[in-house]
Parts: C-alpha cells; structure tokens; sequence
C-alpha cells in the first residue's frame, strides 16, 4: 500500500469577517498554501474477532484457537469505544510455542497482530501453549 500522501490546493475561499481589502488578501494567500491530508484506512469487511483468527491461523497453524471479544465487559472504561472491537482474549495451542517462555509466546502473538494492536486494539488478553501442557 502507498503511503505517499495526497496534495490538495485550496484556491480561493472569502473570510467573512475581514472588512478591509489586506486582511482579506492575507486570508486568501494563507489559505491557498499546499495542505497534506492522510489517506484514509481501508475498511475492513470482516470482524476484527474472524481478522485475528485468520491472522493467527496463518502464522502458527494452531491445534486449536478461540479469539473473544470481550468489549462488551469494558463499556465505560479506558480504551471503549462506541461500536466495540477493543477487548480480545486469545487461546491458542500451537506446536510453534514448544519450547518458548511465556513471554517469547506472546511477543510471537504480538508480532503476527502487530497491524491490528496498532490500530484499534484496546486490550489483548492472551493465552498461548504448546501441545499437551497443561492449560491453566
């Protein structure tokens, strides 16, 4: 994705409170200054919960996951938003967290959401094992 941004010119545009003919020329030759605006993030089409899950899915090809939005619990507390999808809680068991502390495992989760929690994750709760350990 390009991350140039768009050039917009604003041409001409009256001040309406400017009586006399310097203020309104100053005006002018302000507005008529090159602005930057940011291009707009794609929308997504699916829910940040199936997102996650597919995301996941893909980079450790998990025995079993369940991702759940748990926005619903926070309403009213930091980091809610109106519309939700700010609270997840992830299981995951996954052959590829064999052998890791439980720090390597969630900074692996971490690195695979890493799009995600920049954007509009609030909160990730995660539970990360290998096969066959106990699950507390």
């Amino acid at each position: 994705m390009a991350t140039a941004r768009a050039k917009v010119q604003v041409l001409t545009l009256r001040c309406r409170f400017c009586r006399d003919g310097r203020k309104a020329v100053d005006s002018k030759a302000r507005l008529a200054q090159n602005y930057t605006i940011p291009p707009q993030r794609p929308r997504r089409i699916m829910p940040l919960a199936d997102l996650i899950t597919k995301k996941l899915t893909d980079a450790f090809a998990p025995e079993a996951i369940r991702v759940a939005n748990e926005s619903n619990l926070h309403e009213g507390h930091a980091g809610h938003r109106p519309g939700g999808e700010t609270h997840f809680r992830v299981y995951i068991v996954a052959t590829a967290f064999e052998g890791k502390s439980r720090i390597e495992r969630h900074r692996m989760v971490n690195t695979a959401l890493a799009e995600e929690l920049a954007g509009g994750i609030h909160a990730l709760a995660i539970k990360a094992h290998a096969p066959g350990e106990t699950q507390r």
